[in-house]
C-alpha cells in the first residue's frame, strides 16, 4: 500500500498557515477544525510543520502562554516528508523512528496532503482485517475431500 492510497480515501483538505501568524491564530484554527497539526507555508513553499507538541513546547517555553509568539519561532522547521508513492511500511516506520504524528505528502515541490499516525493505523488494520476475511473465506471453501481437511 502506498500514501496515495491513503490520501484517495482521505481526501484532499489541507490547513496551513503563515509562518509570520501569531500562534494563538494557530491554535483557534487547529481547535476550530479539531485537527493536530497545521502544514506551515511561505510564498507557497513548506516550511515547517506545527503540531500541538511544538504548541506545548512553546507554552512551557513561555511559562504558560503563547504570547505573542509567532508561528515561526514554535514550528518544526524541518518536517521529515515522503512522496505520494511511498510506501506505508517506510511511512511506518520513518514516522515511529522521528516520533512523528503527522508527515507532509510532496510531490516535487507541491503539498499533497499531511499523512497522520491515525491515518497509518488504520490503513494497516484495515488492510488485515481484508486479509483475515480472505482467509477465513478460504478455509471455509477448503476441499472436503482433501488430505488437509483434516486441520481445518
Amino acid at each position: 500500500m502506498k500514501v496515495s492510497d491513503i490520501l484517495r480515501v482521505k481526501g484532499n483538505t489541507l490547513y496551513t498557515i503563515s509562518p509570520e501568524d501569531l500562534l494563538a491564530n494557530a491554535l483557534d484554527l487547529m481547535s476550530e477544525k479539531d485537527i493536530g497539526s497545521l502544514v506551515v507555508m511561505e510564498q507557497g513553499k513548506l516550511v515547517g510543520m506545527l503540531t500541538f507538541r511544538e504548541v506545548i513546547q512553546q507554552v512551557v517555553k513561555n511559562k504558560g502562554s503563547v504570547g505573542d509568539t509567532r508561528v515561526r519561532a514554535a514550528m518544526d522547521s524541518t518536517p521529515h516528508t515522503c512522496a505520494m508513492d511511498t510506501e506505508l511500511d517506510e511511512v511506518r516506520r520513518l514516522m515511529l523512528e522521528r516520533h512523528a504524528r503527522y508527515t507532509p505528502v510532496m510531490e516535487k515541490h507541491m503539498l499533497m496532503g499531511v499523512i497522520s499516525f491515525y491515518d497509518v493505523a488504520k490503513a494497516v488494520v484495515e488492510a488485515q482485517d481484508f486479509e483475515n476475511k480472505l482467509l477465513k473465506a478460504y478455509i471455509r471453501d477448503w476441499p472436503e475431500d482433501s488430505p488437509d481437511s483434516r486441520f481445518v
